[in-house]
């Protein structure tokens, strides 16, 4: 029986099913990560999501096109009311850092496809970058204000009439007479608006010296909103068959964004809305200031397999705020350790199932990624099942869970030999082969023989490094 993948859709309120038209690929955008600094454990939740969407519609035999978008200019810094301030987060990184802002952009940008590879994300199919799309989002601009959406300020700024767009607040349910001066991202450019509701879709420059674009309105950059409008539409068509995004982006970044792509085409262009809830550490949301910010690079320094992460993310519901902890990242990796040690036992046995239609069921509801490991725990331990249909059920699973389980564990590695593999996966996911070759230079220094195959990565131990390890 063929299955389709049902997912919540949150402007319907309910589960609805994935598809496309015509037999195309479906259609996908997953907002990306603003590069001025590493993307933490919360933003690669998000991340996760989309990548087990996009693993599920493939077990399932659908063809995908994903899309996500590299965020290089625009977004402001905020004050404690939620305000922006008008200091670009990128530029303050840059000055902080004492380099270019381009420089700082594409260092954290190749750190992002790192820690992808890390966890086992699987690429977008184009990552296309705001600041090279600024004629892109200014034609938006200018055909937004030909069909009276869109007007241009006193200031020098286009803002986007909010009243032009009658359906605003479908999706998150903010009504614009509900909204009030002052409300969170709102209310930003005093007396140069229509209406406190409006926003910008272009920004004059102002005392802005840097990452700024000549434009119709005078020089100045794009808004954050108008972005994902202009590029999804450019890449994907009119027609985005699934947007991607963390909850705290459906209002206002979403709500807006679908009000300029609705009045740009004349139609809904997203046919369905998925987002993925909040990530609390050890009980508290992530923050610079509370020093809690948890990194994949934190992991890997605990010498734990990053994929241990990914198992750990996987065992709450994708809409259900989940607090990780180290506790339950150490849990996840033992879990993971000892599934690929009995996947290697199962392998042997001469009668394996092509696949496990439990898994794939239990997949196709809502992605319930919880029940799924449930539900391999219980084939773990059921004595009734043979080898091989135990085999046919992690090996379905793992087209989606992604988590290696083929994986051969030579030696338990110290993190610091751990942490340089770790890195060199990632660089060669990446192809920087300068990087990959250094490392494996470095690991073979250490006793630590690297090589690659068609399946990836492969490493064995030699006697330095034995002696090495006892003589610490």
């Amino acid at each position: 029986m063929m299955h389709q993948l049902q997912l919540y859709d949150t402007m319907a309120r309910e589960l609805r099913g994935i598809g496309s038209e015509g037999g195309r690929p479906i259609a996908i955008y997953c907002c990306g990560p603003t590069v001025y600094r590493d993307a933490h454990v919360g933003n690669f939740r998000t991340f996760l999501l989309s990548d087990l969407v996009v693993r599920t519609l493939h077990l399932l035999g659908e063809k995908t096109l994903v899309v996500q978008n590299i965020t290089d200019v625009g977004h402001m810094a905020e004050d404690l009311d939620g305000r922006e301030n008008g200091e670009d987060k990128l530029l303050m990184q840059a000055a902080s850092e004492s380099k270019d802002p381009f420089d700082v952009a594409r260092e954290y940008e190749a750190r992002f496809h790192r820690d992808l590879a890390l966890l086992g994300i699987t690429p977008a199919d184009q990552y296309p970058r705001a600041s090279e799309s600024i004629e892109l989002m200014q034609n938006f601009i200018s055909a937004l204000i030909d069909k009276g959406s869109a007007y241009p300020g006193i200031d020098g700024s286009v803002y986007f009439s909010a009243n032009s767009f009658p359906s605003y607040g479908a999706l998150s349910g903010n009504q614009l007479d509900a909204l009030k001066p002052g409300h969170r991202y709102k209310y930003v450019e005093d007396g140069a608006k229509k209406f406190h509701a409006d926003w910008a879709l272009w920004k004059a420059a102002g005392n802005r010296t840097q990452m700024i674009w000549n434009s119709p309105w005078g020089e100045g950059f794009p808004g954050w909103h108008i972005e994902c409008s202009a590029m999804s539409l450019e890449f994907l068509g009119t027609k985005v068959d699934l947007h991607i995004g963390g909850i705290d982006l459906r209002f206002p970044h979403h709500e807006d964004e679908r009000a300029q792509s609705n009045s740009f085409t004349g139609t809904e262009v997203v046919a369905h809305w998925l987002h993925g809830e909040h990530l609390l550490f050890e009980g508290r949301k992530m923050s610079k200031s509370a020093g809690n910010v948890l990194l994949v690079g934190d992991v890997i320094a605990r010498g734990i397999d990053p994929l241990a992460l990914r198992l750990a993310l996987m065992e709450n519901r994708y809409r259900a705020q989940m607090d990780l902890t180290w506790k339950s990242i150490e849990a996840a990796s033992a879990t993971l350790s000892r599934w690929r040690k009995r996947f290697s036992e199962w392998a042997n046995s001469a009668d394996v199932a092509e696949s496990d239609p439990q898994v794939i069921e239990i997949l196709a509801r809502d992605l319930d990624t919880p029940r799924l490991l449930i539900y391999l725990r219980d084939v773990e331990r059921d004595s009734s099942l043979n080898d091989g249909a135990k085999y046919a059920a992690f090996s379905t699973a793992d087209r989606v869970l992604a988590l290696n389980f083929a994986k051969e564990e030579i030696i338990d590695l110290d993190s610091q030999s751990q942490s340089l593999l770790n890195e060199r996966a990632a660089a060669r996911a990446a192809k920087d082969f300068a990087t990959s070759d250094r490392l494996r230079d470095l690991l073979a220094e250490q006793g630590i023989m690297v090589r690659d195959g068609v399946d990836g990565q492969s490493f064995e131990v030699t006697e330095l490094f034995h002696s090495r390890r006892h003589t610490k």
